[in-house]
């Protein structure tokens, strides 16, 4: 199963299971993914855990396997989902995987975890929501490190910015989410749910704000033949070669 569901003592454990492709997500995968976080919670969670099976947690899209469903639904479904999200970090979490651990409520990482936003490097540009996102996590410093150079961050880093809450050596980060969990877990649910709300409404002020512009050109990049060349690049493990068209 691509993406694996289990529940213990009002903790819902969903894990990536494509370790052999660093959790790169497919079609299936989202659809799967966005199903765990549109059901209704069960009457006993109280939180759920966010993983990646094997060394690395996301390695964002799987490009060479076709991008036919969107990803934006799932990383709002991740942000909405009514009790608290917290994602496990170890390895990669690269363009989509850095934005799906960003859309959980908390981020525990492994400290050499790296987070990365690569699509300037393949020709590509964020959308609205997802430039939306990296502002409120990591302010426009941060954004710009992340979004225009696309070089992989380490936790460490993103940590020292405010972007995650915790990070920990390889041997204490189960002892660390544990923690954590189990101390969400102890709250009242009904709190849980009414101060997410909250927090998630207060945060809306840009979702206002009119930005055709800005998503027109964003689409034109994605169609350009610097994008077509940066994806075929990526594939190839080759340095593009973008000629500004």
């Amino acid at each position: 199963m691509l993406v694996e569901e289990s529940s213990q003592n009002g903790i819902r454990t969903v894990t990536m299971n494509r370790p052999e492709k660093r959790n790169a997500m497919t079609d299936e995968m989202l659809e799967l993914l966005l199903l765990a976080f549109t059901r209704e919670p069960a009457d006993d969670e109280r939180v759920t855990v966010l993983r990646g099976a094997g060394p690395s947690f996301c390695a964002g899209r799987d490009i060479s396997m076709g991008m036919k469903v969107n990803i934006e639904p799932v990383f709002h479904a991740v942000e909405t989902y009514p009790l608290p999200v917290v994602s496990v970090v170890q390895g990669f979490a690269i363009a989509g995987g850095c934005e799906i651990a960003l859309h959980c409520d908390f981020v525990i990482a492994e400290e050499h975890a790296k987070f990365g936003m690569s699509l300037a490097q393949i020709g590509m540009a964020p959308t609205w929501f997802l430039a939306k996102k990296l502002l409120e996590v990591a302010g426009p410093v941060g954004a710009r490190e992340i979004l225009m150079l696309g070089d992989p961050l380490p936790a460490k880093k993103l940590h020292q910015l405010g972007m995650i809450s915790r990070i920990a050596d390889q041997q204490e980060l189960e002892n660390t989410c544990d923690e954590l969990v189990s101390r969400l877990a102890k709250n009242a649910p009904l709190s849980l749910r009414a101060i997410k709300a909250l927090l998630l409404k207060e945060m809306t002020f840009r979702d206002g704000i009119e930005h055709a512009a800005v998503d027109a050109l964003v689409a034109a990049t994605a169609a350009s033949e610097d994008a077509i060349e940066g994806r075929q690049a990526r594939l190839q493990k080759r340095d593009a070669k973008f000629q500004g068209r």
